[in-house]
């Protein structure tokens, strides 16, 4: 293998498996397009404000980077603390279950590859387990 394809290789990232910029947008709107309509999701819904267009941006872009591609989030806003963001707000493992049920459920709907879906959901799942605050 050449240093150029092997390179390549190395800068390939999550972000680019999925899709980049277009199936990161998608996987973000599929997944609040779900929190809305999912009985399931009814409890994290009423965490978020009526107007989820700021909220859609922001997980876009905090995704964009935290899955290798351009750190759209740290630009805008700095360094995200999710954990202080996440404070306000109850999220016990009934929250935690519903956020990955939507996920799960986006990821499926927008065909990211069972294989890179396999990969996303266990840390997915840690971010989930970190923000848990049990008011």
């Amino acid at each position: 293998m050449s240093e150029a394809n092997q390179a390549s290789e190395q800068q390939t990232t999550m972000y680019d498996w999925i899709g980049g910029e277009e199936g990161v947008r998608k996987l973000v709107n599929r997944f609040y397009d779900i929190m809305e309509s999912d009985e399931e999701a009814k409890t994290i819904r009423a965490m978020h404000k009526d107007d989820l267009t700021n909220i859609r941006d922001g997980l876009f872009e905090y995704l964009s980077g935290w899955l290798g591609g351009p750190p759209l989030y740290v630009a805008k806003h700095g360094s995200p603390c999710i954990t202080k963001q996440h404070k306000p707000f109850k999220i016990d493992q009934q929250a935690s279950n519903a956020w990955m049920h939507c996920m799960q459920q986006a990821m499926k709907d927008v065909d990211i590859d069972e294989k890179y879906r396999d990969m996303l959901t266990p840390a997915f799942q840690r971010i989930c387990d970190t923000l848990m605050n049990h008011h």
